[in-house]
């Protein structure tokens, strides 16, 4: 397969790292629905698996002059991708630390890639964290294309354990095509279709 033909890899990050936390089912239907759309190339990071430390590397990011290893190999991972996907809960009416330390781990590693928000939480489906994070994503001077807010995660979520399930609403899958129209969309106006 040549370059031209190869499929663009969107990284669906799972942002949460409580136990029992409802984005990880969430992330695994994303990530199935993604691979349905046959689009993409699709990889799972669980920051949960990642485990980045409270970022501690003396120069700033956009250096990539990275000491810690677990820095490095972060920095691998994220560079490989062309999309993202971000799966994360509202807390106190903002995002996730976990998120925003990992965010902060990198720099040109995120730039110029488009990111899809997959938000969650209660009544305001995480709509709340998303306008938090937003401001954050431009100025790693990454693309917004689409937002898939879910309202009352929780109780879309069925099983136990590695079985659990998120059975999504229509609108919720409504909102996942037209997440990754738009990721598309951004991918061939950046000129990074093909470009793995």
């Amino acid at each position: 397969m040549t370059d031209a033909q190869r499929r663009p890899l969107l990284q669906i990050i799972v942002a949460s790292t409580r136990p029992g936390r409802v984005g990880e089912p969430i992330a695994r239907w994303f990530g199935d629905y993604a691979r349905e759309y046959e689009a993409f190339d699709v990889e799972i990071v669980d920051l949960a698996d990642v485990a980045l430390p409270m970022f501690a590397e003396p120069e700033h990011p956009r250096f990539a002059r990275y000491t810690l290893d677990s820095t490095k190999a972060f920095s691998a991972t994220i560079a490989r991708a062309d999309a993202f996907a971000i799966v994360f809960p509202e807390y106190n009416h903002s995002y996730n630390a976990a998120l925003k330390n990992a965010l902060d781990h990198l720099n040109q590693e995120w730039a110029r890639k488009p990111v899809a928000l997959v938000s969650y939480g209660g009544v305001a489906a995480g709509a709340r964290a998303a306008e938090a994070l937003i401001p954050v994503l431009v100025g790693l001077q990454m693309v917004v294309a689409g937002t898939v807010p879910i309202p009352f995660a929780g109780q879309r979520v069925s099983g136990e354990g590695e079985a659990r399930t998120f059975e999504p609403a229509p609108e919720t899958e409504a909102g996942a095509k037209a997440a990754l129209d738009g990721l598309g969309s951004w991918l061939e106006i950046l000129g990074l279709r093909g470009a793995r």
